[in-house]
């Protein structure tokens, strides 16, 4: 096993933790949800530049019209992703936003059957549901089944639908697309739908104060580069399925920060779904020894 290889699990932990602050740091915004979303990938792609330009601008003349269409749906994919998110976190609680982005098994063990044939074991469809039981609650100390917070919970769960078709994306460019390649394009692609999106919603780019201009470079810096480029880097080697596993913990790490940053309190039914979400996780990772890219 290459030393890559071993250290992607160390990358997936490391991801999982920075993204458990993108809620937060949302929340903490004074910036419109299409406004914060662009800047975040703007302020990503304009970091890693430098990096492409130095090393990886060659690769793309070797790009496939098919690796175009793929890594731009990609891009597309992740920027409904945040406007949903972003947008759900002005009606409903970090927790329940959080909850209802993670339950990304349940689409991700659908995409990897049907477009890469993952066989997925009973063990691991048994570890995923509990996990996601475990996130439900997560949520229930805040979860409202009525008015403007059914409605973010609504869009929150849409959104968790177009991550995970972003990261199915991912899995197979991946395989031969290096990741700076892949992200300095995927973020590009995005930042400019959501700038699309922005002007047509007639949004203001600014100017801002100088906090808000903080959030936006730590949203790039932490929850992306740190974060979402991880698991780009990551899922060469892991399976998709893994990744949405893990990701399970953000609901975890999210209501802890929300706990201490936003004093959102944390009820002993959070608790008990955190627990549950670990015990989940730790069965997945003692049965299913690998789950490999097919």
């Amino acid at each position: 096993m290459r030393i890559s290889e071993r250290l992607a699990p160390l990358a997936i932990i490391i991801g999982v933790i920075t993204v458990s602050f993108s809620a937060v740091l949302v929340k903490l915004s004074s910036g419109e949800p299409g406004v914060i979303a662009f800047y975040r990938m703007f302020f990503s792609a304009l970091i890693l530049l430098p990096f492409f330009l130095k090393s990886h601008i060659k690769e793309v003349k070797h790009l496939k019209k098919k690796d175009w269409m793929i890594t731009a749906a990609s891009g597309v994919f992740l920027a409904c992703h945040f406007i949903l998110w972003f947008e759900s976190l002005q009606y409903t609680s970090v927790a329940s936003s959080t909850v209802l982005v993670t339950m990304q098994p349940l689409f991700a063990f659908a995409g990897a059957y049907f477009l890469f044939k993952e066989r997925i074991t009973s063990q691991a469809v048994i570890s995923a549901l509990v996990a996601i039981s475990g996130s439900v609650l997560i949520g229930l100390g805040d979860l409202q089944v009525s008015g403007l917070a059914l409605f973010g919970d609504i869009l929150a769960l849409i959104s968790c639908a177009f991550v995970t078709g972003y990261l199915l994306f991912g899995q197979s460019v991946r395989k031969h697309l290096s990741l700076t390649t892949y992200t300095f394009l995927v973020y590009s692609f995005s930042a400019l739908v959501l700038l699309i999106y922005v002007l047509i919603k007639r949004e203001s780019l600014g100017p801002f104060e100088t906090n808000d201009w903080i959030i936006f470079l730590s949203l790039a810096i932490l929850p992306t580069l740190f974060g979402h480029s991880l698991f780009n880097w990551a899922v060469k080697w892991v399976s998709t399925t893994v990744i949405s596993m893990a990701i399970l913990f953000e609901p975890v790490g999210a209501a802890i920060f929300a706990y201490f940053i936003l004093h959102e309190t944390i009820s002993t039914t959070q608790s008990l779904g955190g627990m549950i979400i670990l015990l989940s996780l730790g069965y997945f990772v003692l049965t299913i020894k690998r789950i490999k890219v097919s």
